[in-house]
């Protein structure tokens, strides 16, 4: 029966072709923007997760030297007793110019001469088992050091909670989408059927059943769905090839670094187009025909 009302959907639904070539454009844009915004999702979570890890194995701890001791010994001495701790690869104590090259970009050459600078400890941690801030801070009592410990995890948390908010406005841009290729589909089924009552109203007629007269128009803008989704999906992935060409394994940028396997994530789009154009193709016409009855 199917296999029969696809070979009946060309006599009998002729092809409004620009009205359809109109709707194909608009799921391809539809589906272009989509596919961006889900690689957008994707990488920035990415990126999110890098800095994260980043972030994990590495501590900074700020010196303050005793009297009679300098800021440099205070520094040295908290890197060796930072570098036996459990969970620690290694402590280094920053020395000034290291600090100044770091400060420079922000503040100039002219002050940097006369700015106070903390004396600090760079720590990098185990990845498997780094040691916690607690555990940090307690070897500094021990060795009677006046130190504060930064475990960098305020930075952590506001790099995941970025990243999930992206992924939150790259879903909300996807159902927004899919929304409004659906509405343009039912659109269309509207006016088709009623482009076409009279075709319809014969095949009703001669006993033609509410659901295989859904069939014709749910196969056309499914098909049409399909391959406008196709199109979008294409032209997406080119776009994308072109920016990890130009910049390297980051993309175009390290905020949003993209990955050639993120142009798999693009492969189901056709299918997913032709889907909500089925369905709502279906659901649309069976309301209309009910309406009609």
């Amino acid at each position: 029966m199917i296999r029969r009302l696809f070979n009946m959907r060309a006599p009998l639904l002729p092809r409004d072709a620009g009205g359809e070539a109109w709707l194909a454009g608009l799921i391809a844009v539809l589906c272009f923007l989509a596919c961006l915004a889900a690689v957008g999702a994707v990488s920035a979570d990415r990126a999110a997760q890098g800095w994260a890890r980043a972030l994990r194995s590495e501590a900074t701890v700020q010196v303050r030297p005793r009297v009679g001791e300098t800021g440099a010994e205070a520094a040295a001495r908290a890197a060796q007793t930072l570098a036996g701790v459990e969970g620690v690869d290694e402590a280094e104590a920053m020395d000034r110019q290291t600090a100044e090259a770091l400060l420079r970009p922000w503040v100039g050459d002219a002050v940097l001469p006369d700015l106070p600078i903390p004396y600090l400890v760079t720590v990098r941690l185990d990845p498997a088992a780094p040691a916690s801030a607690v555990t940090l801070g307690r070897a500094m009592a021990e060795a009677g050091l006046d130190a504060t410990v930064d475990d960098h995890s305020l930075w952590r948390s506001e790099v995941e909670r970025s990243a999930g908010l992206i992924t939150l406005l790259a879903a909300a841009a996807f159902l927004l989408t899919a929304g409004a290729a659906g509405a343009a589909v039912a659109y269309a089924t509207r006016a088709g059927m009623a482009a076409q009552s009279t075709v319809v109203d014969t095949l009703s007629l001669n006993g033609a059943s509410d659901a295989a007269i859904a069939g014709l128009f749910q196969a056309r803008y499914g098909l049409l769905a399909a391959g406008a989704g196709a199109v979008g999906a294409v032209v997406a992935m080119g776009l994308l090839a072109a920016l990890r060409f130009l910049g390297g394994a980051e993309g175009v940028t390290p905020a949003l670094p993209l990955a050639w396997s993120d142009l798999l994530i693009l492969s189901p789009c056709p299918l997913l187009a032709a889907t909500v154009a089925v369905v709502v193709a279906r659901a649309t016409a069976l309301a209309r025909l009910k309406r009609g009855h």
